[in-house]
């Protein structure tokens, strides 16, 4: 039996800086994805020594993600509690697909809260408070402003990196040995497909405006696709372009290919 892995808070303690850029490069596929990744780099390289096994726990992480910057820290603490288990796990038991599944399936609903919060609640009472006296030249506005939006947010992070790691070792340890692991990790599965899907209609825009004139009556392109299915083009838009990304075709050029597209049936009158 080959002795166990243990990550010490020297080792954890990059991570939860590196967690400070993660809008340090953004990209249109993966979003906060290469962040995420670069801050597991100090974790992954200490928990996979073997070069095989750190290369796949790289692209394990070389994913998209997105979520409200002070639940980051909260996401990579279950990450790295997550990779410690799978890389101690002799077994064979833990499926490394649930470590990324779990990752996404927090994305979304932390995001929701993250926003509201952060962006919604804390940011507008720190202007609230700051700007009038910030107006009147007094610096105890800026001062104001900066302790009522970023002490909630610092606090948040610190916390929550702690809470993700000790949490989730703990839950991961009884949620393993029960069985629960592996429907979680389905059910993440399904829940990300769902909130994807429902991103669709509301993200993706593919509006028809061609009509012709037939025998006293209007023919609408975009009423006559609406009455096959709703959103049908937009639906069918993101499947081509995700078969695209899968076959590795650069997404910069799907983008401006998108964009030209978008010009030409404009100026034939059929957007």
């Amino acid at each position: 039996m080959s002795e166990k892995i243990q990550l010490t808070k020297q080792d954890l303690m990059p991570v939860f800086w590196r967690s400070y850029q993660a809008l340090g490069c953004y990209s249109y596929d993966k979003q906060q994805g290469i962040p995420y990744l670069r801050a597991m780099v100090p974790v992954l390289q200490k928990l996979y020594p073997d070069q095989d096994k750190y290369r796949e726990a790289l692209r394990r992480h070389n994913t998209m993600f997105n979520t409200t910057c002070a639940f980051v820290p909260f996401c990579l603490g279950i990450s790295c509690a997550m990779e410690e288990e799978y890389a101690n796990d002799e077994t064979g038991t833990m499926d490394p697909e649930s470590i990324g599944a779990v990752k996404i399936a927090l994305m979304g609903p932390l995001a929701g809260i993250g926003d509201s919060f952060f962006w919604g609640t804390f940011r507008l009472i720190a202007c609230g408070v700051g700007a009038p006296m910030a107006a009147e030249g007094n610096i105890l506005g800026v001062i104001l402003y900066l302790i009522l939006n970023l002490v909630p947010s610092t606090l948040t992070r610190w916390y929550g990196f702690n809470l993700g790691y000790k949490g989730g070792r703990q839950f991961l340890s009884r949620i393993q040995a029960d069985g629960t692991l592996a429907k979680l990790t389905e059910a993440a599965r399904v829940l990300a497909m769902v909130v994807i899907g429902g991103m669709v209609p509301q993200i993706v825009k593919f509006p028809l405006s061609l009509k012709i004139e037939m025998g006293g009556g209007t023919f609408v392109l975009q009423d006559v696709v609406n009455s096959i299915m709703p959103n049908l083009l937009p639906l069918l838009l993101s499947i081509t372009v995700y078969k695209f990304i899968i076959k590795g075709v650069n997404t910069n050029k799907i983008i401006f290919v998108l964009l030209g597209l978008g010009i030409v049936l404009t100026l034939l009158g059929i957007m």
